[in-house]
């Protein structure tokens, strides 16, 4: 995870999205993905974007391809 000065709003909320239709906390899906929940928290509020690692490690946690939380992400632009 890194900080930025252009986070990407739109991939938080695509998270927050999908996690909240799988009734998963922030602290299961953190888990899931190998992450701290504080570090999910930032991206979920786009205030720091994730490494290409931990993209692919929240998409898996959440059963979907990098591409369809790619595809999401697009439609919360």
């Amino acid at each position: 995870m890194r900080r930025s000065e252009r986070p990407q709003a739109a991939l938080g909320e695509a998270i927050r999205e999908l996690r909240g239709k799988r009734k998963a906390t922030q602290e299961d899906l953190a888990a899931g993905a190998g992450i701290t929940p504080a570090t999910l928290s930032l991206i979920e509020r786009g205030q720091a974007n994730p490494t290409w690692d931990t993209a692919r490690r929240i998409a898996g946690a959440l059963g979907i391809s990098i591409g369809e939380l790619a595809r999401l992400s697009e439609k919360h632009e």
